[in-house]
């Protein structure tokens, strides 16, 4: 393995980047490459999942979202030094493909690869292209796509392969559904890193809403940020309701496969975890999401019938315990859910994503 080709993934910022890349380097390992991933220290966050044969390297970057006038002017002179640190790594071990998934983070190695015309492509989770994806989109070898159809720029063709998924929730795949009935049921609500807030409000609220029966039955596992898990379980404990409320769960893959429900936000990796494990959902998409992606990434799911789509202006406590209650309430009705999700997942996707990285490398040695 140590002698295999070098693949050098480029991601970061959060785990709707880092999750596909590191289905990715699964993979590739797997057929006896070599896998570094250039990231920045706060995408260095997300690495935990990955094999720890992996190769990490932390690079200068950094972003215009946060940050007063200072702090946004260095941000060049960062991604600067960070893109002849990748160069330098890069020369010294030459990759044979440089694949990004967007983020900031992804910069650095995405423009050393290009200084040293080395194979390139990225990989858009959204339905929309991010800010860096759409920066190189017209410049790369190779554009895939995990929802389709992706919004690309004028001149630029995509190649849909799907959001790849880590090995965890592939093992999941079309898992057995216990529909909703008179036994112990489960709702799993998850936020993501920009929109757990919300959902800590309106979702204990909702769910003390819901008839006392059906509340009885019910166990709420649910992402909240640390500052509003005391005020979540307090809203649980006022209803009634047993609840497990934390900022993270290492093991979601499980935990959905459980579930008869899933409360999430539209990110492109839930949406994928969602489609892949095969349950009904509640999505309600990300509204300061950038050229509002996350209605794109939902539309699939809810087109197909596994999903309801709450505008996050139209979220409110009533709104969400009607949607809950008319899964809950519907077992023939959750079932037809779950498996219209199953149609819209790519299980193959990490597979279809390694093949291109394969044609890539082949094309650059020849």
């Amino acid at each position: 393995m140590t002698n295999g080709p070098l693949l050098v993934i480029a991601a970061g910022g959060t785990g709707g980047h880092m999750f596909p890349a590191q289905a990715l380097a699964e993979e590739m390992l797997r057929r006896g490459w070599r896998v570094k991933l250039s990231t920045d220290p706060r995408g260095a966050c997300y690495t935990g999942g990955f094999p720890h044969i992996v190769q990490v390297e932390v690079v200068n970057s950094g972003t215009f979202a946060r940050g007063g006038l200072m702090a946004k002017l260095r941000v060049p002179f960062r991604i600067l030094m960070g893109a002849i640190s990748a160069r330098r790594s890069m020369m010294r071990d030459r990759p044979a493909v440089v694949a990004g998934f967007g983020g900031y983070p992804a910069i650095p190695a995405m423009l050393a690869a290009g200084t040293l015309k080395l194979p390139r492509m990225i990989h858009e989770q959204n339905g929309v292209l991010g800010r860096v994806n759409k920066k190189f989109a017209s410049k790369v070898d190779v554009v895939a796509c995990g929802t389709w159809p992706t919004d690309m720029p004028e001149g630029v063709k995509g190649i849909h392969v799907g959001n790849p998924v880590r090995r965890a929730v592939l093992e999941k795949h079309g898992s057995n559904y216990i529909t909703p009935g008179d036994w112990p049921m489960s709702i799993l609500a998850i936020g993501g890193s920009q929109g757990a807030r919300i959902l800590s409000q309106i979702m204990p609220q909702a769910v003390a809403l819901l008839p006392v029966g059906l509340k009885q039955q019910l166990r709420v596992i649910q992402q909240a940020r640390e500052e509003d898990i005391p005020d979540c379980e307090a809203a649980y404990a006022q209803a009634d309701v047993r609840a497990e409320i934390s900022p993270f769960f290492r093991d979601i893959p499980r935990l959905m496969s459980e579930a008869q429900l899933v409360v999430s936000r539209a990110g492109a990796s839930s949406v994928a975890d969602i489609a892949t494990i095969g349950r009904p959902s509640i999505l309600v998409p990300l509204a300061i999401a950038m050229d509002d992606h996350q209605n794109a990434n939902a539309r699939g799911l809810a087109g197909a019938g596994g999903a309801i789509v709450i505008p996050e202006k139209d979220l409110s406590s009533e709104s969400l315990a009607k949607c809950i209650a008319t899964v809950l309430e519907n077992a023939d009705g959750a079932a037809k859910m779950a498996k219209a999700a199953l149609t819209q997942s790519c299980p193959n996707a990490t597979e279809q994503l390694a093949n291109l990285v394969e044609k890539l490398a082949d094309k650059g040695r020849g």
